[in-house]
């Protein structure tokens, strides 16, 4: 967060102690304090405000790439089939064909997975709930647990699907035209970024298929987490099954 705000990304920043130190600990686990970031976020994105996602998701791409540390990422493809392991014998209980679905597009992202795009350091979990708007502007991004190093334009994948889709689960090519082409105007997309389009949703939405099945089962009672429904996402996985190129997405 120090590294983009300083390019002019607007996130929170850690607060450093008098000993110029931001990360310590508290209550024997790790710990730190961070700015206050103003704005509100969206429940039903314009647009106009996927445009401005596409913008920021570019610059904040951009400001990644001079950064040294790296971190892979913990919820990539190599690690959804043991993710789901941890659910799998009670996914029927959702649906009944639920481990069937799961199982066979496992076994095509696996094999599929494009491993040659460009790589650096992607937000992960930008949905509409870590993005802030102020006066009608975008004011800054927040929640930066997962960020990590992985292909880029995986990271827009995960947009599409957070953005993109209303709530009847139909999806919304005006809002996705929007977001891509504000992306492109700052950093293009290879044509190799643009032919994966596809298959880089399908995995973001099995990502959050898989978590949001693991929370269902395994959420304490009275946690303060709260479930989100994973068949949700079985939707945006058969949108995209029947993708098969990045005209599927309105885009050319």
């Amino acid at each position: 967060m120090e590294h983009l705000s300083a390019r002019a990304i607007r996130c929170p920043v850690p607060v450093h102690g008098r000993d110029g130190r931001a990360l310590r600990r508290l209550a024997g686990r790790p710990a730190a304090i961070v700015t206050f970031l103003d704005g509100v976020c969206v429940s039903r994105p314009a647009p106009a405000h996927c445009e401005a996602l596409g913008e920021v998701l570019a610059r904040m791409h951009l400001a990644g790439s001079d950064f040294t540390q790296s971190r892979r990422n913990a919820l990539g493809v190599d690690q959804w089939r043991p993710l789901y392991e941890q659910s799998k014998a009670r996914a029927h209980e959702l649906r009944p064909d639920l481990p069937e679905l799961i199982e066979s597009e496992l076994a095509a992202l696996e094999q599929d997975w494009p491993r040659d795009l460009a790589r650096g350091v992607i937000h992960a979990d930008l949905f509409p709930d870590n993005v802030f708007f102020m006066d009608g502007r975008l004011s800054g991004l927040i929640d930066f647990y997962f960020a990590c190093e992985d292909a880029l334009a995986y990271d827009l994948a995960v947009c599409i699907n957070a953005w993109c889709f209303e709530r009847g689960g139909e999806f919304n090519a005006t809002k996705t035209r929007a977001l891509t082409l504000a992306y492109h105007g700052v950093r293009p997309l290879a044509d190799l970024d643009l032919a994966h389009l596809p298959i880089l949703c399908r995995g973001a939405a099995m990502r959050f298929l898989l978590t949001r099945l693991y929370d269902w089962f395994h959420t304490a009672p009275g946690a303060l987490v709260q479930r989100k429904d994973p068949l949700e996402y079985v939707e945006r996985i058969q949108f995209h099954r029947g993708a098969k190129s990045a005209a599927s997405y309105g885009l050319t």
